[in-house]
This record gives C-alpha cells, structure tokens and sequence, in this order.
C-alpha cells in the first residue's frame, strides 16, 4: 500500500475508507477521495491503536489496519480465552474460529498458541474498485480463514507485483480459471475470488453451491485460481497507480492513441502489450491483424507484443498452465455475455455440450470468435496445445470497465457456469 494523505485519491484510498468502515470508523462514503472525514476517521483509528495521529496511512498505520484488509486477525491466547469469548470480542463465530484453526482444540486452549480469527465480514469486496494490493489482501485472507487454499503465485508483473494463485479441492479433475488479462475488465476479479469465497464456506459448513454439494466438488476437483493476470494494468485504470516513471511512461503511450480514453480504455499490461494476444496461437497472425489496425507499437490495447510471451504476466500463465495440466479452463473477460468455446477447427471433445450446459446456466449465447479476435489468446492457446475444453466468458453487457452496480446480477448469471465448471466429464 502506497502513503496515502489528504488529496489523496483512487482505489487504494477507497481500501483505505473500507477497512477504517470495517474497524467501526466512519469515513463516509467510499468514494476514492480522501478529504477531511476521511482524515478524521483514520486520526480517529490511530489514536486508538496507540499510533501518532498524523492523519496520514503510512506504514504503521496500515499494519495496524491489516486485520481490517484481509478479514482475519492473529491472536495470541492469553488465560481465560475461549473460542465463545474470542468470537464475541472480534465478531466472528466460533464454528469459523474452528475452521480455521483445524487440529486446536476449543477446551484445551495454552496461552502463547497463536489463532487466526476470522472476522465478521467477507474477505472479497464488492463495494469498492479493486487494485493490486487488495487482491493480495484476499487471497491472503481466504487462505487463512480456509486452511483448505494454498496461496501461492506463479510469477511477477512489470512492477514487481506478484501474479496470485489460488488452488482447493483434492480431486483428479483438474480446473483452472483466470481473470482480468485486461486492466479495464477487473471485474472479472472480485467475480471470481467471490465465489472460491462462497465456494470455500460452503466446504466449511457442508453447504451446497450453486446446487452442488461443495464437500463432493472439491473432492472430485482441484481448482487454480488465478484472480488478475494484469495487477498493474489493473492499478492504472482504478487510480491506484498515478505516478513514478510507470505511469508517464504510460501517458506518453496513451497520448499516441487520443481515440482510446486513459485510463479507462486501457487493457494491455503497463508496458502496452495486450496480454491476452502474448499466446503462441498463430500470434503472427494476430500480429497481421492488430498491425493493419494500426497497434504497430506499444499502445493501450491490442498490442501484440515483440514475440509471443515477451510479457512476463502472460509467460507466467503459460508456464503454469503447462505444470498443472487442467483438463478445462475458464478465462474470463468483460463484456457482452458470449461464451467462447473453440479455436479455429479444434473442437475438443465435449466441449461443445459443456458450452451449451453454460449458456443454460447463465442465459449467455455459445459462438464462435469472431476471426479478427482469433488468435494468440489464451484460450486460442490452451486448445491448441491440449485439444482441451477451453472457454472465454464474456461476463455483462456495456462500456468496460464495468460498473459495480452491475457486480451482483453479473454474479448470479455465472454461478451457474463455474459450479459446472467444477463437474468432472461424465
């Protein structure tokens, strides 16, 4: 997390406005802005955590605020804890104290064992814009809450940020999804990690999803998740990035391309190479359709790059997908409620039948991609070196990036679709 003071503003405040709202400390809206009421909530914060209150989130202050973040705290047993009273204290429960902590028991508590408590609120938001440091914070707070998730990453950005993996579930059915290739269809972020969220406290509580028993969908599957492919483009375009030499050297990419509105309309990653053309699928005719588009170099979207893989987000994707040999993977996108499901003649067996389970589920259209878009995707890959099913969800309808009032009926309209996901062939 950047410092963040008055006159601050972007997807790192509104975290900032949330978990200060979340700790009991009212900034006001979640708006991005930090202004005068933000500034009182946090001196507000600090004062009570024994910290100089400066009114500015440094980094005391937002390792004060962690808990507030990534939805758990670590807490040290002192005489006369107990689950009941630990539950009541930080508002959790104490059946998500247990799921947390499997292997302690409730009676015999030590002073000096350290727990995890899950806190009284979800880890994934959906009421703020999403930035690098947030995917962090939730793919940290799920695996805490749920021992069941293995966090890990499987590279780096450009800047440094690490590309976030998610795995659960035991099963011979291997899955792996991916979102936000594109920095302006971050929505697909929070869209996942939501459900692997819901997925993962179904599991917990011997719930269904979607209706499915989420107990028999983890047994029968392991799922990869790796919730935002692009963490930087993704900071670009929710202000969470808006200065240092990154950033001008995207405004001076932009400025070559005034058609395309910054950084709204950015997708590609913050060098300017569109991460979802980086794929070894006839990328060198991608290259012939993107060229006589005019994307020759490096722009806001549809640059294909120098070589396939050139980008170390799309070569980390590539390199995990060859190690974890998914039998189905689903990357998603926004927008225009399409289900993509082949590749040039590949049609991989059963496909085709899951695609139309899908739009079932979802109420989506299955079509072909259309020839322009066709090549060099990750999908247009995965096919190709695996005659695999394969599919591209484009979730939501309107101008990307998609609003969040849109995120909950978008969310309904592809429970369905990854819960099918999760059903091994027949």
């Amino acid at each position: 997390m950047n410092q963040l003071s008055l006159g601050s503003a972007g997807a790192q405040v509104q975290l900032l406005q949330l978990a200060l709202r979340r700790a009991g400390f009212d900034p006001g809206a979640l708006d991005g802005a930090f202004g005068p009421r933000t500034a009182a909530a946090l001196r507000a914060f600090q004062r009570a955590n024994g910290l100089a209150a400066d009114g500015i989130a440094g980094a005391r202050t937002h390792a004060a605020l962690r808990p507030w973040y990534t939805g758990y705290a670590v807490r040290v047993v002192r005489p006369g804890d107990s689950f009941y009273r630990l539950a009541r204290q930080w508002g959790s429960t104490i059946r998500a104290i247990e799921t947390a902590n499997p292997g302690v028991i409730p009676t015999a508590l030590q002073p000096g064992q350290r727990l995890v408590i899950p806190l009284g609120f979800p880890v994934t938001p959906t009421e703020i814009d999403w930035c690098a440091a947030l995917v962090s914070f939730c793919c940290e707070g799920l695996a805490a809450r749920y021992p069941f998730i293995t966090r890990g990453s499987i590279g780096q950005s450009v800047l440094g940020a690490p590309v976030e993996l998610l795995r659960m579930g035991t099963g011979p059915f291997r899955v792996l999804w991916n979102a936000a290739h594109h920095a302006n269809e971050w929505l697909t972020t929070p869209l996942l990690l939501r459900y692997a969220e819901a997925l993962a406290a179904a599991r917990a509580l011997d719930e269904s999803i979607g209706g499915q028993s989420a107990r028999e969908l983890l047994e029968g599957a392991t799922l990869a998740l790796i919730p935002c492919v692009n963490p930087d483009g993704m900071d670009l375009v929710t202000g969470a990035l808006t200065a240092g030499p990154a950033y001008a050297a995207a405004r001076r990419i932009a400025a070559a391309f005034p058609g395309i509105p910054f950084p709204e309309g950015w997708k590609a990653n913050i060098l300017g190479t569109d991460l979802n053309l980086q794929y070894p699928a006839r990328w060198e005719r991608a290259r012939e359709i993107k060229y006589s588009q005019g994307f020759t170099r490096p722009a806001p979207r549809d640059y294909v790059g120098s070589e396939p893989l050139s980008a170390p987000e799309s070569a980390a994707l590539y390199r995990y997908t060859l190690s974890f040999s998914p039998a189905l993977t689903l990357s998603y996108h926004t927008q225009g409620e399409v289900i993509y499901w082949k590749y040039l003649d590949y049609e991989p067996e059963g496909s085709r039948t899951r695609a139309d389970r899908f739009a079932a589920a979802s109420g989506y259209a299955v079509e072909e991609t259309p020839y322009a878009s066709g090549f060099a995707g990750y999908k247009d890959w995965y096919i190709q070196e695996f005659n695999r099913p394969g599919y591209t969800i484009e979730a939501g309808l309107g101008t990307n990036p998609l609003p969040l009032t849109e995120f909950q009926e978008i969310y309904g309209e592809n429970l369905g679709i990854l819960t099918e996901s999760l059903v091994p062939f027949a």
